[in-house]
């Protein structure tokens, strides 16, 4: 984020509307000398959550990315996707779902993919499911999931399926940061997805109904990790059940 630009990009926008720095603190749930500091140049020193909520306050996005060797972060990402999409195969899978993951469509001119589409034979039921390695922007994320999920039918259609219920799923990596997002975005993610991991579980088993609900899965780097920590504790557990030599 280049914080001058930033800035200057909040103030024009403000004087677009009209408004002073207190009536923009005001309508954003801020304090005027939050917005005085990021007009100035200030946003490094502040959190992304202020800023976020100054940008939505003018009908804007603030948006902040990350750079990391080159390419090395795309593949990295690209990674921990197909790790969830792996997951999130084999727990349907072995619920008696029919799974296409990376299903491509162009429908009535429209075309994207669903990272997994999923149909259970047996009670009817299609999901969509969107899967996000990294925590996503929630608006621009729900707009996508309610354009696949409005295509649903005519996705199950060409595919022989006989559809009585769509459903939608969000599978994100299991940890504070995605959590988190999830709490600042309750009002939001809550409408469309109210349910979360156990009760989505219990769905999945039996899926009657459409439901909307959150999957939190474990990354494969937090597996590792986890699996390396186990290792080391279990080593040291070993090293001090041992008999001294000598």
């Amino acid at each position: 984020m280049d914080p001058v630009r930033f800035g200057l990009a909040i103030r024009a926008l403000r004087r677009r509307r009209g408004w002073t720095q207190a009536e923009l603190a005001d309508r954003a749930g801020v304090s005027q000398a939050a917005v005085s500091r990021a007009e100035r140049g200030g946003a490094r020193a502040m959190t992304l959550r202020t800023l976020e909520r100054i940008a939505e306050a003018l009908g804007a996005r603030a948006s902040l990315r990350l750079f990391w060797h080159g390419e090395e972060l795309d593949r990295l990402l690209d990674a921990a996707h197909a790790g969830l999409v792996d997951q999130v195969v084999v727990l349907l899978r072995a619920n008696g779902w029919e799974v296409v993951p990376e299903a491509t469509f162009s429908v009535y001119g429209e075309r994207g993919s669903v990272d997994v589409l999923a149909f259970h034979p047996l009670l009817g039921a299609l999901l969509i499911v969107e899967v996000k390695s990294a925590v996503p922007d929630m608006q621009d994320m729900l707009a996508g999931v309610d354009r696949k999920a409005r295509l649903g039918p005519q996705l199950a259609a060409d595919r022989g399926w006989r559809v009585r219920s769509v459903s939608r799923l969000l599978v994100l990596p299991d940890g504070r940061t995605a959590r988190r997002r999830l709490v600042d975005h309750a009002a939001i993610v809550g409408q469309v997805f109210p349910l979360r991991t156990a009760a989505v579980r219990r769905w999945i088993a039996r899926p009657v109904g459409a439901i909307g609900g959150v999957l939190f899965l474990p990354s494969s780097q937090s597996t590792t990790a986890r699996q390396r920590v186990g290792a080391s504790r279990a080593g040291r557990r070993a090293d001090s059940g041992r008999i001294p030599v000598g």
